[in-house]
């Protein structure tokens, strides 16, 4: 693992407190429509967000029957006053398995592999030893979350240095895929995952190896390849080792996982995203997400027979379910929405919409931390049920989620 120390680390713990505190009486929560009227419930829950969440900001962008809408909330940066515009790119973290998802869905179409392979059958002796045998976990467990690999995130080394107290030493740390997994398979596997399903980063990183080994190019290749190109989506790239974001984008801002109400806000906008890799490489925008979204839905990318397949629900036995490559929750008003949540420093996402394809929502938060975590779900609520969200005390809606550092 390559080493160079921060390019910068920035406190600004003072600048959020001072814009924040004042974001009450400030013109600096607001929602701007562009393309129809209406989303009033969403728009509170955006600036909710940052009201009562006290998160720096946030842009939201919907489209469905009537058109395409955008609304923000709060700044890009809060040291400026920059708001957020339509154009930011941020990092989507999590939202980059439903892009790995696709591509090996599209090889078993084409004949190139199944999901009822095993793990051993592409990379032999990779997932071995420790209660592990990659020649009784296959693709599709690996996709759904039910291969029982352990989380490499979970170990305390690359937790503290990649998205913790260590981060701004460790920003620009160098990981390789074998790396990663090696530290998942040093914990014991989960038990029992045919049961429900425990989500892992380590499945994703396994699963952008097998894109690689199948076609002898890099996921992030594979997927400008089979869809950025198909689908125009001009605005999202992989990163790898590169650290900088495209411009424009929203300063991101971290308490790198400290749950103090008080913990330091450091700047995490720089990052190198070997540490996520596939399972959360991803830099894009909310109508790149959107458009995304909307064409995989819509049969556009898959074969009915390997949408079928991703669109098998697995519950986790609490409120989420898991399909390859994304995520279930049903609202309180019935509807379902189906898409994939994430989680980086400095950076909350969210790309949602109905399994027909015709309602989206992507929204982006340029901060990591939540003070009530169904405050996230309450956008997704107000967009697709007009749910005005609960006032402080009261009971929210169920939380569509990714795991704390899967993201």
């Amino acid at each position: 693992m390559e080493r160079r120390a921060a390019a910068r680390t920035t406190s600004l713990a003072i600048a959020v407190a001072a814009l924040l505190g004042a974001v009450a009486t400030a013109p600096s929560a607001h929602a701007t429509e562009r393309a129809d009227r209406g989303h009033e419930a969403t728009k509170a829950a955006l600036r909710a967000l940052v009201e009562d969440g006290e998160l720096p900001g946030v842009a939201a962008k919907a489209r469905d029957g009537k058109g395409s809408w955008f609304g923000t909330a709060g700044h890009a940066d809060v040291g400026t006053g920059r708001e957020r515009s339509a154009a930011d790119h941020f990092r989507g973290g999590s939202i980059t398995k439903t892009f790995i998802a696709t591509v090996l869905l599209q090889l078993e179409a084409e004949g190139k592999l199944s999901m009822d392979d095993t793990v051993e059958t592409w990379l032999p002796g990779l997932v071995r030893g420790n209660g592990y045998d990659g020649s009784k976990i296959t693709l599709r467990q690996l996709l759904n979350h039910t291969s029982g690999i352990a989380n490499y995130t979970d170990d305390p080394t690359i937790s503290h240095n990649s998205a913790g107290p260590g981060f701004p030493q460790h920003q620009h740390d160098t990981y390789t895929p074998e790396e990663l997994v090696a530290a998942g398979l040093k914990q014991a596997p989960y038990p029992q995952p045919e049961k429900a399903p425990k989500y892992s980063n380590t499945n994703y990183v396994i699963a952008g190896m097998v894109i690689e080994k199948a076609t002898g190019r890099g996921y992030a290749q594979e997927v400008t390849r089979r869809i950025l190109r198909p689908l125009k989506l001009r605005e999202t790239s992989f990163p790898g080792t590169a650290p900088q974001m495209p411009n424009p984008h929203p300063v991101g801002y971290s308490r790198l996982h400290q749950k103090a109400p008080d913990a330091e806000v450091v700047d995490a906008t720089e990052q190198n995203m070997t540490w996520l890799g596939a399972a959360g490489d991803v830099i894009s925008t909310t109508g790149d997400l959107n458009r995304f979204q909307r064409a995989l839905m819509q049969g556009k990318l898959l074969p009915k027979a390997q949408m079928k397949e991703m669109l098998a629900e697995v519950p986790d036995g609490e409120v989420l379910g898991y399909g390859l490559g994304v995520e279930f929750a049903k609202l309180s008003c019935g509807v379902q929405v189906v898409g994939k949540s994430g989680r980086t420093n400095g950076s909350l996402s969210a790309m949602v919409g109905t399994a027909d394809g015709k309602h989206q929502l992507t929204f982006n938060i340029n901060g990591d931390w939540l003070r009530d975590g169904s405050m996230y779900t309450d956008v997704i609520e107000a967009e697709f049920c007009g749910k005005v969200p609960a006032s402080n005390g009261h009971e929210r809606s169920r939380d569509l989620r990714g795991p704390a550092l899967s993201e």
